[in-house]
């Protein structure tokens, strides 16, 4: 028996540079290449860099709340494990199919930013065409060994870096008027005016802020991955500490840039402002090259993505939320049967062959970002609840190898700021229908558990513990 359980559990194989790269890699993508552009389109500059300062700030929040959790409990369910044992198992259960719809979901939102980016090569060839070639490229290279994926991520994930860098050290040189930008008078600050910082007012914030929400999902990651890291105690507080700062300044430089040079109109989804911005710098094949990069960025999120769903699928299938049948490992020790379902969800890029690309692009945005806002609004909660316990039970916060400073405000703060996100989309009608699903979802996922499963919970209740698994 006890053969049969290691056969059947994941191995620790990622390194800490695994471990950094995978989540700081699983922000740059599609959230900023693409998403940021419509941000601004939406909100104007003054309003996207408010929203993403405000995001900022909320990542932040979020992500010490599950450093003190992951560090103290590495699991690879991560923040459903926490919330079915600090909050209680319907919750667990709640947050982690809602988690799993989310992430899955979000992959989906990859491949088709993919086809669009295609679409600069092969404007011939149907967006799904590519979403459904890339489906297969990514659960090829999923079904691989844990350590294979780590690896190619790290490099995805340092090209992209490099890329972001690259951007904006031609943007800045562009705005000075050191590289000439077809006729557009350099410096560019006119569009940076305050008259024009925000057009659309400022209650447009706030609708566009799930959008941000959605640019800085993948996080999270690293409190998934933690299961499956090399000393988790001390990578994980290293990761977090270095990726907050360093994905804020990525985003907060790329939005001046993008503001300053574009015009708020121009900015939209059909090709990345960033691609266009190396078109109008007239270097040679720079576009062609920032396309692929961008392309491989957005692909490195959907395959990051396809990995979150897939623990997560067979962490819940350990702890009776999910078919058993998910938690079983192939000989490669990867969640074959979960990953196979997971890929199912991203088959809803496909819908690209029947409505047009950016309105299924901003559709899954919407249902991503809800969903991933819930589960921040989860993460919160669950250090709020473990650190009560934790001190009622008679622990020392000296015993807490990474606390979560100005305990409760924090994680108070990060769910009223995560609710208040939700409030406002009630007063948005194209983002209402997604709100009431993604709630309605939740609600339904609780009720379902909680009632199926009240002798489990009264069992549960009984043991108070708060000992790691």
């Amino acid at each position: 028996m006890e053969q049969e359980g290691q056969k059947n559990q994941l191995s620790r194989s990622m390194k800490r540079r695994h471990l950094f790269m995978l989540s700081l890699g699983g922000v740059i993508g599609t959230g900023l290449f693409l998403n940021a552009g419509y941000t601004i389109n939406q909100a104007g500059a003054g309003g996207a860099l408010i929203g993403y300062l405000f995001g900022g700030l909320i990542l932040y929040l979020v992500m010490v709340c599950l450093g003190e959790l992951a560090v103290y409990m590495p699991v690879t369910g991560s923040f459903q494990t926490y919330a079915s044992k600090f909050i209680n198992p319907a919750a667990g259960f709640s947050l982690g199919w809602m988690y799993f719809i989310g992430s899955a979901t979000t992959a989906g939102v990859e491949f088709t930013a993919a086809g669009i980016l295609m679409q600069r090569w092969f404007p011939g060839v149907s967006v799904w065409i590519w979403c459904a070639i890339f489906i297969a490229l990514l659960f090829v290279l999923n079904a691989l060994t844990t350590r294979g994926f780590a690896e190619a991520e790290y490099w995805f994930a340092g090209i992209k870096v490099v890329a972001v860098i690259f951007f904006i050290i031609i943007g800045a040189a562009a705005i000075f008027g050191i590289i000439p930008l077809e006729d557009r008078p350099a410096p560019f600050m006119e569009n940076l005016a305050p008259k024009g910082l925000f057009p659309a007012g400022l209650t447009i914030i706030f609708v566009t802020m799930m959008n941000v929400i959605f640019s800085y999902q993948g996080s999270e990651l690293i409190g998934i991955a933690a299961g499956e890291s090399e000393e988790p105690q001390k990578n994980i507080p290293r990761a977090i500490r270095n990726v907050l700062f360093r994905i804020i300044i990525f985003y907060i430089a790329s939005i001046i840039i993008l503001s300053a040079i574009f015009p708020t109109k121009e900015l939209g989804l059909l090709e990345s402002p960033f691609v266009t911005l190396m078109d109008m710098a007239g270097i040679p094949f720079a576009p062609d090259i920032m396309n692929f990069v961008i392309l491989t960025a957005i692909l490195s999120v959907g395959n990051s993505c396809i990995y979150a769903s897939t623990r997560l699928l067979w962490a819940m299938a350990h702890d009776d939320m999910a078919p058993k049948y998910f938690g079983k490992l192939s000989k490669r020790k990867v969640p074959f049967a979960a990953l196979v379902f997971t890929m199912i969800f991203s088959l809803l890029s496909l819908l690209t062959s029947v409505l047009a690309a950016d309105t299924v692009f901003v559709l899954l945005m919407s249902i991503a970002g809800i969903s991933v806002t819930i589960s921040w609004i989860g993460i919160a909660l669950s250090q709020f609840m473990f650190r009560r316990k934790f001190l009622q039970a008679g622990g020392k916060l000296e015993d807490l190898q990474f606390k979560v400073r100005y305990y409760p405000l924090v994680p108070l703060v990060c769910i009223i700021f995560c609710v208040s996100i939700l409030i406002f989309l009630a007063f948005d009608p194209t983002q209402l229908t997604g709100l009431l699903i993604g709630l309605g979802f939740l609600l339904i996922c609780y009720l379902f558990y909680y009632f199926r499963n009240k002798k489990l919970e009264k069992l549960s209740a009984t043991s108070n513990d708060i000992n790691p698994l």
